[in-house]
């Protein structure tokens, strides 16, 4: 249960320390890192939606919240132990998907060659313009050696 236990903080110190402190563990750091997140997430929501801006809500959010880390260096250290947690486990959030392809298997079944197709080509397209992309970054910052 490796995979468990680094989870979050919250679980390291549910197994080495008392349920007490586990309690108040959450309640002073993870609760506040979600609240700062899904605050961003509705500031931007909100003001997508107020300015009609051609632009997903979650995305202005996120840059909300980076103006904030900049502004704020204890915003930063409040979220880090959250998105650390989110970051090690980002595959456990592909597990609805991989269920939903199995569940729908049989409607795959005849577009299985367009499907392979398309996801060879993006693939291919995805690191041909990712290599583009450093590489353009390279020759304008000097770091082409």
């Amino acid at each position: 249960c490796g995979g468990f236990t680094t989870f979050s903080s919250f679980a390291v110190h549910a197994v080495t320390e008392s349920p007490w402190r586990s309690i108040l563990y959450v309640l002073g750091t993870l609760i506040p890192a979600i609240l700062a997140v899904l605050s961003c997430q509705l500031a931007g929501e909100v003001t997508v939606r107020a300015l009609g801006l051609p632009l997903p809500g979650p995305v202005l959010g996120m840059l909300v919240m980076i103006a904030g880390f900049a502004l704020l260096p204890a915003l930063l250290t409040l979220v880090r132990p959250l998105a650390q947690s989110l970051l090690a486990n980002l595959s456990l959030l592909f597990v609805p998907a991989g269920v939903g392809i199995v569940g729908h298997l049989e409607r795959l079944g005849g577009q299985f060659l367009p499907i392979m197709a398309a996801i060879v080509l993006s693939t291919i397209l995805a690191i041909a313009v990712g290599a583009l992309t450093f590489a353009a970054v390279a020759r304008l910052t000097g770091g082409a050696e």
